[in-house]
């Protein structure tokens, strides 16, 4: 069975008719009301900075325990009957690029006084200067490698910071950049923003409409770059920002992606269906000017998050896409608790040590014997990709001395 007869089929036919989903509003009386928005209980043990750094310790440790001899991370030699459709070996180049950034930017922001860690880092630092140029679109259907042009810049950003008395490489860093931005310019979707698929019509501008999580990805690692003064074209920017307020809904959860648009109130399009995404939606308009997407709806959203997490709990781990409640696939677990750890910094200072203990409290207790994170069964790149998500995570719960 492929992937793409289970994706259609979790997304447009829904097997299930959950009592939870019709809660969000309700008729009393002929009128509807709406549930109060959730906020999370208070951690009344929260974890150790020591219990933290702990975990982070041994994530690193599986980190250089599974690093590949060329230096980069994940693999294709784990597979299984439900694997997601990878049609060619760029398939893996992409899957690889994106894991291997990934962990590239958590050992950078987490590994500096490990000597072990930090020579893994830099056989990752030369996978990513040597591989990362070669990413291109899969097939006319498939174009994963957008995954890769997004996380090799953020894994470039980091890159150059890391060693910022090296002119010559951070120059290197600065072009390495400007090709990917270039990169993403060709394969933009057609009406603005970046998707990972072209079931239409496999043009060489993708013809497919765009995915509001990955033109938001994107557009964050964009931001990035900017910020180290490698400008974007403004179009490219204004055609995906446009894109992702077309899927925005007026509670800031996010359509899964544009084809969606006139069902609006299918279960992944609801605000549990959106948990997973719309932290990252709404960071990447904050930081990208929108004034609308300010403290009360990273706060709205961060308390979602936490006070209705087992919505997300209970897709991971699940081997079909979409399978869970609310169409929720696992893969969207890590991914939306690394986002929304970003958006901690996002709410003002005296809120933050709140959201770092509800994070921390859902990290720790779900890290494998092995040291590892992994939230959907990809290859082998899950572990890999899983455990850079929630070392950069667990690093942003880590509170100020004496806060």
């Amino acid at each position: 069975m492929s992937f793409l007869f289970l994706l259609t089929f979790a997304l447009f036919f829904p097997t299930f008719d959950d009592d939870a989903a019709k809660k969000d509003a309700r008729k009393e009386d002929g009128v509807v009301k709406k549930d109060v928005l959730p906020k999370p209980k208070k951690v009344e043990n929260p974890a150790s900075s020591g219990e933290i750094d702990n975990a982070i310790k041994r994530g690193i440790g599986f980190l250089l325990d599974h690093q590949n001899k060329d230096g980069s991370w994940g693999n294709a030699r784990n597979t299984k009957d439900l694997n997601i459709y990878a049609p060619t070996p760029a398939s893996h180049l992409a899957y690889r690029g994106g894991c291997t950034a990934l962990v590239v930017c958590a050992l950078c922001e987490t590994a500096t006084g490990d000597p072990a860690a930090v020579r893994a880092l830099e056989q990752g630092e030369k996978w990513i200067f040597e591989k990362l140029p070669d990413l291109r679109r899969d097939t006319p259907d498939v174009i994963y490698n957008i995954w890769g042009h997004a996380y090799g810049i953020k894994a470039l950003v980091r890159m150059h910071k890391r060693l910022p008395d090296d002119k010559a490489r951070q120059k290197k860093i600065e072009e390495a950049i400007a090709y990917q931005i270039m990169l993403l310019g060709k394969y933009e979707s057609v009406d603005g923003g970046w998707g990972y698929y072209d079931f239409k019509a496999g043009t060489q501008r993708p013809s497919s409409d765009a995915t509001s999580f990955i033109t938001a990805t994107v557009l964050i690692a964009l931001k990035e770059a900017d910020e180290l003064g490698i400008k974007t074209p403004e179009k490219l920017i204004k055609r995906a920002v446009a894109s992702l307020e077309r899927q925005r809904k007026k509670d800031n959860s996010y359509l899964y992606g544009e084809y969606l648009k006139y069902q609006p109130m299918m279960p992944i399009n609801r605000p549990a269906g959106s948990l997973g995404r719309s932290q990252a939606c709404n960071l990447a308009l904050h930081l990208w000017g929108d004034k609308t997407v300010d403290t009360s709806v990273f706060v709205t959203w961060l308390d979602r998050l936490y006070a209705r997490n087992l919505w997300l709990d209970m897709g991971r781990k699940r081997p079909v896409p979409h399978e869970s409640y609310f169409q929720i696939a696992g893969y969207f677990f890590y991914y939306g608790h690394y986002y929304g750890a970003l958006c901690i910094d996002m709410v003002p200072e005296k809120d933050r040590p709140f959201y770092q203990e509800q994070l921390a409290k859902v990290m720790l207790p779900i890290q494998e014997k092995d040291g590892s994170w992994w939230d959907y069964p990809l290859y082998n790149y899950h572990q890999s990709y899983g455990t850079a998500y929630v070392l950069m995570s667990l690093k942003r719960a880590q509170k100020l001395p004496g806060k």
